[in-house]
């Protein structure tokens, strides 16, 4: 009940009934709303799906002043890592610069052919270009590539340059023994190539083998036939080729067993020796092509044992050599590059503090007379570089027969016999009429040939005074040998016919030419008289070749077939050159112009007095006998 202060009066409170369950939950809904509650802060929270948990650090401990391995180990590894990167960096930015010297250097073959050799006449200009390239770098601070572009327009010439400059220092460091480079390799040119990073193509590279490999003709897939492997894989030399030949010919005679099993053996070792011929730079020496590699040195020398001496091979001479060896070396050097002579110039020529005077000699006389004793690499290459220029000579000579190509000589063959052959003088000639009686191998001098040699020689001696008789004049012959040093001249019997009366006094005009052509004190006497020996015993028909030696350059005329008058050149400079002197002796016989005397010609082929003479020659020709 309510109690009102006003009225005095009860009133009965109406009785409070709860509102359906319904209507409660929509009154909330709408309080809610109306209110808008917000939630804890805990609650608004997001969700922990959407959080990135990140690890806590702990907090790092101050560096102590001990390291553990394992700390300093990641440390390395981290260290590495860096340096691996900045190396790729820096080799980015050396590409760069590569590709600079790359465009500098080119990509031309470093192995090419030049005009020119180490040494040769050019080679001061080239040395004095290079010495301007460098003092130009030096004075103007560029770099040297740069300037040698501008002087040579490429590096290679640069660099065949540098090396020409190296080699040349190499000569005058080891002498002339030293056997080096006669053309640029490109070594230099290669290196700065390689440095510079300039290869050729993958491509190009397979390309190349595959063209190797694979023959013209043959597709690819289709297997190849191998050729089977010689017998005899090494090729012998002409001495140990001989003596095979020998040891077959004796069984074939004995009518050995074995003889066919030689004989087939031969066969493979003669054609091994043949493919030398198509490999140029293959050298095979024998004994008959240098006496120097004939036996051994046994005997002869002794090994240097010092570190140098031992890595070079040297050797010195044996002063305890015995009988023997001093035989055998006198064989092997007896007149070899000069003789004694130029082994003595060359000991002096080494001996800086040498006198001409005989106190210094008698002092000093063991230094002097040791020999210099090649070791076997140089004696080696001495005989490669002498067969060499004996090969040259004799493809270039006009009097040899070349057997490798089957040419004949250029020289005009009137008469061929089986050592020797009669050939025509070159134009103009001195006397008309005349003939060159020749020994077909390659002979300095005619003391050189043997006694088969000579009897052919006198055959076409005597057949040419009959056919020359014949038509009323007289023959003198005559051999020239003053400049066989150089091994060019091919020895050679000069004939000319002349009048009678010409004949018979040709010796008085000859031997006052050889009395006021050379010195007035020499060592031999000045004129040696073959033709005064022939009369004596003992010497006959072979006067010249007892009396005059084949080492020394002479001069002889034969008036008969057994003598005449011989001469001793000991200095070939003072010598007229060529056939000089016997032209202007025999022009002065025959008032003969300067024209004819002074000019001496050369042998050429399709000579157009060959038939002409041989109408004449057919008589008395002796070679006729031999192709009966």
């Amino acid at each position: 009940f309510d109690l009102d202060d006003d009225e005095d009066e009860w009133v009965e409170k109406e009785a409070l009934n709860a509102p359906p369950e319904e209507q409660i939950v929509d009154g909330r809904d709408e309080d809610v709303t109306a209110s808008r509650m917000q939630r804890d802060a805990w609650m608004q929270e997001p969700s922990a799906l959407d959080v990135e948990h990140v690890a806590s650090r702990e907090p790092r401990a101050p560096a102590s002043q001990f390291v553990g391995a394992k700390e300093s180990h990641e440390f390395k590894v981290h260290e590495a890592e860096v340096n691996h990167h900045l190396a790729d960096l820096q080799r980015d930015f050396d590409d760069e610069g590569d590709d600079e010297d790359a465009e500098k250097v080119g990509n031309a073959s470093a192995q090419h052919e030049v005009s020119y050799t180490f040494g040769d006449a050019g080679s001061s200009w080239r040395m004095t270009k290079l010495k301007a390239v460098q003092r130009q770098a030096d004075e103007t601070g560029r770099n040297v590539e740069d300037v040698a572009l501008e002087r040579y327009g490429n590096l290679r010439d640069y660099d065949d340059a540098r090396e020409e400059e190296r080699e040349m220092d190499r000569r005058k460091m080891y002498g002339k023994e030293y056997v080096g480079l006669e053309k640029p390799s490109g070594e230099l040119y290669q290196e700065r190539k390689m440095k510079a990073g300039v290869r050729r193509d993958n491509g190009e590279q397979q390309k190349e083998q595959q063209e190797q490999a694979v023959p013209d003709g043959l597709p690819q897939g289709v297997p190849m036939d191998e050729a089977s492997a010689p017998a005899t894989t090494v090729p012998l030399d002409s001495t140990t080729l001989n003596k095979l030949k020998a040891q077959m010919m004796k069984a074939k005679l004995r009518n050995a067993p074995e003889a066919a099993k030689l004989e087939d053996e031969y066969n493979r070792a003669a054609a091994a020796s043949l493919t030398n011929h198509a490999q140029p730079d293959v050298v095979v020496l024998g004994n008959m092509d240098n006496r120097q590699l004939a036996g051994g040195r046994g005997g002869e020398v002794a090994a240097v044992t010092g570190k140098r001496g031992r890595e070079r091979g040297l050797v010195v001479e044996n002063e305890d050599m015995s009988v023997d060896a001093m035989v055998r070396q006198e064989k092997r050097t007896r007149g070899l590059n000069g003789g004694e002579g130029r082994a003595f110039a060359e000991r002096i020529a080494k001996d800086a503090k040498f006198d001409n005077d005989l106190d210094y000699m008698d002092e000093n006389a063991e230094k002097l007379s040791k020999k210099v004793v090649k070791s076997d690499i140089n004696l080696r290459n001495t005989a490669i570089s002498d067969f060499q220029k004996m090969a040259k000579i004799l493809e270039t000579c006009p009097l040899c027969h070349h057997e490798d190509t089957d040419q004949p000589p250029v020289a005009p063959i009137v008469s061929l016999a089986t050592r020797t052959y009669l050939t025509l003088p070159t134009e103009p000639e001195i006397a008309k009429g005349g003939a060159v009686i020749v020994p077909i191998q390659h002979r300095l001098n005619l003391l050189e040939c043997d006694d088969d040699e000579w009897e052919e020689i006198r055959n076409f001696m005597k057949s040419l005074t009959r056919h020359y008789d014949a038509q009323g004049k007289g023959v003198i012959f005559y051999e020239n040998a003053a400049h066989m040093s150089s091994r060019k001249g091919h020895a050679a019997l000069n004939v000319v016919p002349l009048p009678h009366h010409l004949a018979e006094t040709a010796a008085a005009y000859f031997k006052e030419a050889i009395l006021a052509s050379d010195e007035q004190w020499s060592q031999h006497k000045p004129v040696i008289d073959t033709a005064a020996l022939s009369q004596r015993a003992g010497y006959g028909k072979q006067a010249f070749r007892k009396s005059m030696v084949s080492e020394m350059p002479y001069f002889h005329v034969w008036f008969t077939l057994d003598g005449g008058l011989g001469h001793v050149i000991e200095d070939e400079r003072r010598w007229p050159k060529g056939d000089l002197f016997a032209r202007e002796v025999l022009g002065g016989m025959l008032d003969k112009g300067p024209e004819v005397v002074k000019k001496q010609g050369r042998w050429e082929r399709g000579d157009r007095r060959v038939e002409g003479f041989r109408k004449k020659w057919k008589e008395w020709d002796w070679t006729k006998v031999l192709t009966d």
